[in-house]
């Protein structure tokens, strides 16, 4: 009976089961979160004569760890010029008009245009390295403090008008940066004040946006300013007679 045992075909083992499918994986994540702050002081007014943009330099470079750097106010058909990366156009453009500055000019832009601390078709800014340092490309660190001095000239007095302005952030922030930020914003203030030119607060301390303006052209750079003014607020030229 053996060979009768031998000729039965041996049953097959029946197929493991499926294995469930894993809807969450043990992954790790990674995130890139860009955060940038910026401080404006009241505005101080100082006399109408050239001779006090042409100080404001020497304001800031005893608080300045770089080069000071003087960034004009660009004209106003580049007004729409801006370091925003999701309009390639206005981007272009912004990148052409600034192609001299250096990296910390290039990222103090970038930080005080985006947080709109400055209008740059207006404002000329007086700006360097405050506080922190630089990586090897020549950019500021994220912990880094910018900023200086911006200036424009009033439309009707034909006063200079000062702020203080300082700007930091980038890939999170540290704790004491604020507090350095703070300071330096109130130290840049007091140091214009301590010029002794100083001809009180500015009752408005910027001066309107292109978008906002219509009328009266500047003949000298061609600004264009508000039917009421009286003196360019790019040049300080006198708008009519």
């Amino acid at each position: 009976m053996s060979f009768l045992r031998r000729s039965r075909k041996k049953e097959e083992e029946p197929p493991p089961p499926p294995t469930p499918v894993q809807e969450e994986v043990t992954a790790q994540q990674f995130s890139l979160k860009l955060a940038f702050l910026a401080r404006s002081s009241d505005g101080l007014r100082l006399p109408a004569d050239p001779r006090m943009q042409s100080m404001l330099p020497g304001i800031v470079e005893p608080l300045a760890l770089a080069p000071v750097e003087v960034l004009e106010p660009v004209s106003h058909e580049l007004a729409n010029a801006a370091p925003n990366i999701d309009r390639l156009p206005e981007l272009q453009q912004w990148i052409t008009v600034r192609s001299t500055a250096s990296p910390i000019a290039h990222h103090t832009l970038y930080v005080l245009e985006s947080t709109d601390a400055v209008d740059m078709t207006v404002d000329t800014l007086v700006s360097a390295l405050l506080h922190g340092q630089t990586d090897t490309s020549g950019y500021p660190d994220y912990n880094a403090i910018v900023g200086g001095l911006a200036s424009h000239w009033d439309e009707l007095s034909g006063d200079l008008i000062v702020r203080a302005v300082v700007g930091w952030g980038g890939r999170g922030q540290r704790g004491d940066t604020e507090r350095h930020g703070n300071r330096l914003l109130s130290a840049l203030y007091q140091q214009v004040r301590a010029t002794g030119h100083s001809l009180g607060a500015a009752t408005s301390a910027r001066a309107t946006s292109i978008s906002e303006r219509g009328g009266a052209i500047c003949q000298h750079c061609g600004f264009e300013s508000g039917t009421g003014a009286f003196y360019c607020p790019k040049c300080g030229m006198r708008m009519r007679g």
